[in-house]
């Protein structure tokens, strides 16, 4: 038998006349078995029950009306019709166009084929627009094509949290850092309020106490580290464990934006207290053996966020602690932002070495917030220290020197009065 082809005039035996209320007109010389076999639509106009069928020539032409941006599609389906084995769709907008003209055709197998594939490919950005827009209109027998973008239930919510904060806190081969990047990405991007409210719910005890296994994990093993340092021969620390405290320092800074978001930088702000001493101590280990500055860098943002949960009142630190955490870290940020701006000053470019500079104003800020918190006796030999550094260009100190000032004068005053509450000025 031979095979039929759309467009052979001599074997045709009907016109399919495709027309589009713009005025495009185009015919197709097409087969009335194929049509029929293929195309509900088709078939009830080629049949004899259909009301025109005995006006003359009306069975040798099928009008099809569409919209002229649907013209293509129409084409495209009515070649579809002739072709055997698997159909190719030339792409997701392609696909979906044909859907649409199969479905008003009635062309069942063609929509379903359409289906299937829809369902199997990737779509970019804008494709997945526009089948959001297109599929819901079709049918709910088209609605599985939606499938991948339906809300997710709570059980697998709570499940990929689970596996992707672990990972993401835990210490991977090198091989698998991009990746352990990607998750920590991922994970501040559902946690993130912008447009759509945070994937998960950020009060969730369950949730905070999979952070909080997670922080002591990544904690108790950064302490392991500090100890190995400290208490390891030169050669075993040198180069070997530089990464590694790097490593562990960006981990921590990333878990400052998750633990900001879940109001739990407590537990952070706690075991940086108590370690403090021992972390500059490891410093200078590392820098002994390198004089990149990506290690101070990673060290001033994780102190930034300490010190803003401090100042800012997200975690209450006894005053012995906030003194402690102003004398050993100002001078470690002040010796930071020098060695920058020397860096800068020898460079003809612009140093490698950069900070956002939110996180420099985000910790003066704090600073002077800790230190008004201070006993005014401690201000005084904070502010003395700072007031003859040669780095006091950084942080600027002048609104607690000013507020210690005005305090200092008036203080015999307000005693006074507080004395004698009879006493009123």
């Amino acid at each position: 038998m031979v095979a039929l082809t759309i467009g052979d005039r001599a074997t045709s035996d009907i016109v399919v006349r495709l027309r589009t209320h713009e005025g495009r007109d185009d015919w197709f010389y097409c087969h009335s078995n194929i049509l029929i076999e293929k195309s509900k639509y088709f078939a009830e106009r080629l049949s004899e029950d259909w009301p025109t069928c005995q006006i003359i020539d009306s069975r040798n032409c099928v009008e099809v009306y569409c919209q002229e941006l649907d013209f293509n599609f129409h084409v495209t389906a009515l070649r579809l019709l002739y072709m055997k084995g698997p159909l190719k769709w030339h792409g997701v907008r392609n696909a979906l166009g044909v859907l649409q003209v199969a479905i008003h055709l009635g062309c069942h197998q063609m929509a379903s084929d359409c289906m299937e594939y829809l369902e199997a490919v990737p779509w970019e950005e804008a494709e997945e627009e526009e089948i959001l827009k297109t599929i819901p209109n079709l049918g709910e027998q088209y609605k599985g094509i939606l499938s991948r973008l339906q809300p997710v239930c709570d059980t697998s919510l709570i499940r990929i949290f689970i596996f992707a904060i672990r990972f993401a806190t835990s210490s991977p081969p090198i091989s698998m850092r991009e990746l352990k990047t990607s998750a920590q990405e991922q994970l501040e991007y559902l946690l993130t309020e912008d447009d759509d409210p945070p994937l998960f719910a950020l009060d969730d005890e369950f949730i905070r106490s999979i952070v909080k296994d997670c922080i002591k994990s990544l904690l108790s093993r950064f302490d392991s580290l500090i100890e190995s340092m400290l208490t390891g021969s030169v050669d075993t620390v040198l180069e070997r464990k530089a990464h590694e405290f790097w490593s562990h320092l960006c981990d921590m800074s990333w878990i400052c934006q998750i633990l900001g978001k879940i109001e739990m930088m407590k537990d952070l702000v706690h075991y940086w207290l108590e370690t403090s001493a021992n972390i500059l101590r490891a410093f200078e280990l590392v820098k002994s053996v390198s004089d990149d500055m990506d290690v101070e860098l990673k060290l001033v943002e994780v102190v930034s966020k300490v010190l803003e949960a401090i100042g800012f009142g997200n975690a209450v630190v006894p005053t012995m602690g906030r003194i402690s955490m102003v004398k050993l870290w100002l001078p470690f940020v002040q010796g930071v932002r020098a060695s920058i701006e020397q860096d800068k000053i020898r460079s003809e470019e612009d140093s490698p070495a950069k900070l956002d500079g939110e996180i420099w104003q985000g910790m003066e800020s704090a600073f002077v917030s800790i230190i008004l918190t201070l006993p005014s006796s401690d201000q005084a030999a904070i502010l003395s220290d700072w007031l003859r550094s040669e780095y006091a260009g950084y942080p600027d100190l002048t609104e607690a020197f000013e507020l210690w000032c005005y305090r200092s004068k008036v203080a015999r005053r307000r005693l006074a009065n507080l004395g004698n509450p009879g006493n009123g000025s």
